[in-house]
């Protein structure tokens, strides 16, 4: 039960007995005693004439998933099984991070009658956002007091990452039509395979020189000389890429006002979507000191649909990475070379150490790269020295770019290749690296 404004005010009155009878204090007191009486009994008729709460059936309809910033139209449908018209109000109990709008909707539902309640959902949190209760509050007719009751209407409706660097796919694919249908290389390399035979013109290299197909191409009684025929490769489809997530503790510290993870996020999916595109079986692996995300064995549209559903619920663990769990984590994904992009932070030399100790396994059978995210207030740090504290914050930012550039090194001299960037520049520049790969044939 509870009461409203208007019967807070309705009892207020009875002080004007008191002001006006002050001289006669009993009969002044006796006014308002019995100005209190009817009050209580005006409530009790208004709370008796409420339709009941509980007398009501409800229904919810949410969508299954929206990315994290967009909006999500939710139907709550409102049943009147009662006997009595409902006048009140329902309060919809979303949680505070599904950001729903309106919360709290007025009511006017005859006996047996439905009403359908519209509120717009926009997330601002990844993940599962819930709602389990419907509290609905019952006025009488004469509204100061009501019923209320709290029913079980159970919804959630999944949050995924908004994948805002999709904007830089239509340029890398451009690059990659680009590379795939007007590009073909004379030399083989490990990611090549065979494309097709031409001519040889002035300049070619010698060493793509097929013999074999120029002998069966000469036609002495031709009365022309020898066609030399040399090879092209194109890069070779069906390569293998697997991503590695770091969920540990350095992906929870946030750089340009957005988690490492989600930066992460955004490079796997730019990535995941250009490497299908080619041709290329990607596997997604979230790690820390266990499997929190995985992704194997998908292709197509459904690749990045499983990806961002298995994204949508990783939350960053606040211990330590465990790195020696990695290689077998990647054998056990696959068998044969391939491209494994490991998206982590290289700020700490004492921090990666355990990336730089498995390093060697890894890159002993595959082509490795790591991608970290960089924090672009550091290196604008390093240019504003005009007083001493800013002289003090440009040498700790000196010192933090020093860091990584040796972790980097470390990186590349173990065989490893090493992209970094801004939170904003991370997800196209691992793209390029990619592309870089396919056109020297290292993939």
């Amino acid at each position: 039960m509870t009461v409203s404004g208007r019967f807070v005010a309705l009892l207020a009155l009875g002080v004007l007995p008191v002001v006006l009878l002050g001289a006669a204090t009993g009969t002044a007191y006796a006014v308002l005693g019995g100005w209190l009486v009817l009050c209580v009994l005006l409530g009790l008729l208004d709370l008796l004439l409420a339709a009941s709460p509980r007398a009501v059936a409800l229904e919810r309809t949410v969508p299954a998933r929206v990315r994290l910033g967009a909006e999500a139209p939710t139907e709550l449908f409102v049943t009147n099984t009662g006997r009595r018209t409902l006048r009140g109000t329902v309060r919809d109990a979303w949680e505070p991070s599904a950001a729903a709008e309106p919360t709290r909707t007025g009511v006017d539902i005859p006996p047996g009658e439905r009403r359908r309640l519209v509120a717009s959902l926009r997330p601002w949190r990844r993940g599962e956002r819930r709602v389990t209760n419907v509290t609905v509050r019952s006025w009488g007719p004469l509204h100061l007091w009501a019923r209320q009751a709290t029913l079980d209407a159970p919804g959630r409706i999944r949050v995924l990452p908004p994948f805002t660097a999709r904007k830089h796919l239509p340029s890398r694919l451009a690059r990659l039509q680009e590379l795939e249908g007007t590009t073909s290389v004379l030399l083989r390399g490990q990611g090549t395979e065979f494309d097709s035979l031409r001519e040889y013109v002035r300049g070619d290299d010698v060493r793509s020189i097929d013999w074999r197909a120029t002998a069966r191409r000469h036609d002495p009684s031709g009365g022309r000389g020898a066609r030399v025929m040399v090879r092209t490769w194109r890069p070779e489809r069906d390569r293998r890429v697997i991503v590695v997530i770091d969920s540990g503790r350095t992906s929870a510290a946030r750089v340009a006002d957005e988690p490492r993870i989600d930066t992460a996020f955004e490079s796997a999916l730019l990535l995941a979507a250009l490497a299908s595109r080619a041709g290329d079986r990607v596997d997604l692996l979230a790690y820390d000191r266990m499997v929190r995300g995985r992704v194997h064995g998908a292709t197509g549209p459904e690749l990045l649909s499983r990806m961002v559903d298995a994204m949508a619920v990783i939350e960053p663990a606040l211990i330590e990475m465990d790195w020696s769990a990695i290689p077998a984590n990647v054998s056990s994904l696959t068998s044969q070379r391939s491209l494994v992009v490991l998206l982590t932070s290289i700020e700490s030399p004492g921090g990666s150490r355990g990336l730089l100790s498995v390093l060697p396994q890894l890159t002993a059978k595959h082509l490795v790269v790591v991608a970290s995210v960089t924090d672009p207030d550091t290196l604008a740090a390093t240019a504003q020295r005009r007083d001493r504290t800013e002289v003090y914050r440009a040498a700790a930012a000196e010192r933090s770019l020093l860091d990584v550039s040796r972790v980097a090194a470390a990186v590349r001299r173990l065989g490893g290749d090493v992209v970094t960037g801004s939170p904003a520049d991370l997800p196209p520049a691992l793209a390029d690296r990619y592309l870089a790969l396919k056109a020297a044939g290292r993939l």
